[in-house]
């Protein structure tokens, strides 16, 4: 039931989304890996049918736009929220009230813009089976750190659409973890390196946003979502002329 809550919650699928309580949501910060490993493996299959018609550069920027579309926007709608907010006010009080109003301004446009294309060109320029596994791996990283952010960091605001998840403790963020873990153990040492990269960006974005704004918001997990996905791509790209998917164990890199 948690991992239904929480697929029902970070994307569109329907999962015969219902009324959830706190308690559950709660609950749910477990499995946000799981909701991960999900939509990599639809990134993975819907990029092997777009590559049969379409170039590489073209495949790669229907995928960033499935990605956003099954998740509803949620991660990206925050990001370019918390870009105005953030850069844009120059208190606590007034970045958090930036960040609630329904206008977008000049650092979401270009904040979002920026976030796409790195996406997109990162995505790109994987090649082989390496693209395979990172399409696939890579979301259930950015949930986890996600998943940490929320654990480790204070709520910021009295109500909204993150305190639902303020009730998450030790157990389902290290359940969360473990499930990362092990993902990134398959892969190898390189699955390891993309593991403590994810793990410290969302530590560093926490620690720097809870000092701007006094702890996070839903808008601030969405970001830090959004971040350790491109951040994670471009280190991914970075090394796939070393990506060797051998198991950590058996000293693969």
């Amino acid at each position: 039931m948690s991992f239904m809550a929480a697929l029902g919650f970070l994307t569109v699928l329907p999962v015969g989304k219902r009324a959830l309580d706190n308690k559950m949501l709660a609950r749910a910060v477990a499995f946000f890996p799981l909701v991960g490993m999900v939509l990599g493996l639809m990134l993975v299959g819907a990029d092997y049918v777009f590559r049969r018609g379409l170039s590489d550069l073209l495949s790669s920027a229907m995928v960033v736009a499935l990605l956003v579309l099954l998740t509803g926007a949620l991660h990206f709608e925050g990001f370019v929220d918390a870009c105005d907010g953030l850069l844009g006010g120059h208190t606590r009080e007034r970045k958090l009230e930036i960040m609630r109003q329904k206008q977008v301004g000049a650092y979401a446009v270009a904040g979002g813009v920026i976030l796409l294309l790195i996406k997109v060109a990162a995505i790109t320029s994987i090649t082989g089976v390496s693209r395979v596994w990172v399409l696939g791996f890579f979301p259930v990283l950015s949930r986890w750190g996600m998943a940490l952010a929320l654990g480790v960091f204070p709520y910021a605001r009295q109500q909204g659409l993150g305190s639902a998840f303020r009730g998450a403790g030790p157990v389902s963020v290290g359940i969360a973890g473990a499930t990362a873990l092990a993902a990134a153990i398959l892969l190898g040492g390189a699955g390891l390196l993309l593991f403590g990269s994810a793990t410290v960006l969302a530590l560093l974005l926490g620690y720097g946003i809870s000092r701007m704004l006094g702890g996070l918001t839903g808008d601030t997990y969405g970001a830090i979502n959004e971040v350790i996905e491109a951040c994670l791509l471009v280190i991914a790209a970075a090394i796939v002329p070393h990506w060797t998917v051998v198991p950590v164990w058996e000293g693969g890199f």
